[in-house]
């Protein structure tokens, strides 16, 4: 078996990378041979997360809901690395309301994190990106799906969904490469702040773990892998489209 480093040399750049499926995606990374930027917006978190990673990953505090934080973030990204290979938008957040318990604070924030912040995380990052790099954008199982609660979340989705395929087009013109991935449920601490009280999450895990094929929930290591994948030359001719791992909840 070949000992060749999948990411040997390569730079990486991950929003929302001090916890959940970001920072379980920039260890894999860090271990296929890249240098990583992890940003979140708790300093200590983030700070914490990084040491933990080692020295091959860089700490940038950034929200993603505020351009100048972001062209602060391309900025470090340039100063470190030069350029950048890989993009990781994967921040975001999920909250449930009904549609009548639903105010304009809380679609504006939804959409400004995890559409409006997708974004202008691209756009401020597009210049460092090379010919061949890999942006990988974090949608969900959800984009096409539709349950009591959750218009706003899932309308959030749906649209970075789109996105893959408007800024794939857009981007293949210099040979860069936008994908989607789709994670099913996965246990993080994404859950623990959505503001639901644990024995309705624990109910909402029960429910779709019966409505999925493989009958569990997923890891966050599984997902790590795909997005590895994404972000590796194994995916050299795959653009615009939706990985989508979710132990098949979508498709039945």
């Amino acid at each position: 078996m070949s000992t060749t480093q999948r990411l040997a040399n390569k730079t990486a750049v991950i929003t929302g990378g001090s916890t959940g499926i970001g920072f379980v995606t920039a260890k894999a990374f860090i271990q296929e041979g890249a240098r990583v930027i992890i940003t979140g917006k708790d300093e200590q978190r983030l700070a914490a997360s990084a040491q933990a990673l080692g020295a091959a990953a860089i700490p940038v505090r950034a929200d993603v809901r505020k351009l100048e934080e972001l062209e602060q973030l391309a900025r470090r990204a340039q100063e470190a690395f030069g350029h950048v290979d890989v993009l990781f938008a994967n921040a975001g957040i999920g909250r449930s309301l009904r549609l009548e318990q639903v105010t304009e604070e809380f679609f504006d924030d939804a959409f400004d994190t995890n559409v409006k912040g997708l974004f202008f995380t691209v756009q401020k990052l597009a210049g460092l990106l090379k010919p061949g790099s890999s942006v990988i954008l974090n949608a969900s199982t959800v984009s096409t799906k539709g349950a009591p609660a959750s218009s706003v979340y899932f309308a959030t989705k749906a649209a970075v969904r789109s996105l893959a395929r408007t800024l794939a087009v857009e981007l293949g013109t210099r040979s860069i490469r936008v994908n989607a991935l789709s994670p099913g449920l996965v246990p993080t601490e994404f859950q623990g702040k959505m503001g639901v009280p644990p024995e309705v999450v624990e109910g909402f895990y029960s429910l779709v773990k019966a409505a999925t094929p493989l009958g569990r929930l997923g890891q966050l290591e599984e997902i790590a892998r795909v997005a590895l994948f994404l972000a590796s030359d194994e995916s050299s001719f795959m653009t615009a489209g939706d990985l989508v791992v979710d132990g098949g909840y979508r498709d039945v």
